[in-house]
């Protein structure tokens, strides 16, 4: 099946998030050091950036290093370090005209790396064809704990009271409150499991898993990924009928 042009190209998810899961496994099975399939892993994540970008996806998240990863072996971290350093490069952003956003807790990065993020997103703020975002040394507990805080010390200073507590003051009070909750959430890999990512945000997302290992996610299984969204109905909560033809994947 072709996907890429089985696809309505007016029905595009406006946010997907991925969990790019599978690059170690993927070195593994063709004899490579693991950071072998890192370095495979950075070259499918500039191949999806332009190929979302062709399909007008608006927000793209990319879970690309969680606060449990700090516990893995000390040289491979070392090698994702740079890996990200070298991979953040302004031409994918100005070529492109995208956004690049960061969320998670910067402050255990290296200084070098934490310096070479927060100067793209100051470059690239104003671009407006897509938003990048990486998840990086994020996890979704660490976030909704840093938010519940940020809630109460409003509510002990007396600037806000517990009534005034919403969904959308915690909304707003999260790292990805400049962007809509994702649509579509992918996981590669295999697994099937949120592995403390977006928990809050992907309350009502439409989730997709699939055994290819994140380097071989190309295009024709983005595409395929987004094919199996349209044909699905979100209800929010409402019975099938409620929901028209037309509400399908808004």
């Amino acid at each position: 099946m072709n996907y890429i042009e089985m696809i309505d190209k007016n029905r595009i998810p406006q946010h997907v998030a991925i969990i790019m899961d599978g690059n170690g496994r993927w070195a593994q099975l063709r004899g490579k050091e693991r950071q072998e399939g890192h370095q495979a892993g950075a070259v499918a994540v500039r191949q999806l950036v332009e190929n979302s970008l062709k399909l007008g996806i608006k927000y793209l998240t990319l879970y690309t290093f969680s606060t449990e990863n700090w516990k893995r072996p000390v040289a491979e971290v070392a090698a994702l370090m740079v890996l990200l350093f070298e991979s953040v490069e302004e031409e994918l952003f100005v070529k492109h005209n995208v956004s690049f956003r960061v969320i998670g807790d910067m402050s255990k990065l290296p200084d070098n790396v934490r310096e070479r993020l927060n100067g793209c997103m100051e470059r690239t703020a104003n671009n407006d064809s897509m938003t990048l975002v990486l998840a990086l040394s994020y996890s979704s507990k660490w976030e909704i704990t840093e938010a519940v805080r940020s809630i109460a010390a409003k509510v002990k200073e007396g600037s806000m009271e517990l009534s005034d507590i919403t969904d959308a003051t915690i909304d707003s009070a999260l790292t990805t409150s400049f962007m809509p909750d994702p649509d579509l959430l992918i996981r590669t890999g295999k697994e099937q499991r949120l592995s403390n990512f977006l928990l809050w945000q992907a309350a009502y997302s439409e989730f997709y898993f699939t055994e290819v290992l994140w380097p071989d996610f190309d295009n024709e299984e983005l595409c395929k990924a987004v094919y199996e969204f349209q044909s699905r109905q979100r209800r929010y909560g409402l019975t099938g009928e409620q929901v028209t033809n037309d509400d399908k994947t808004v």
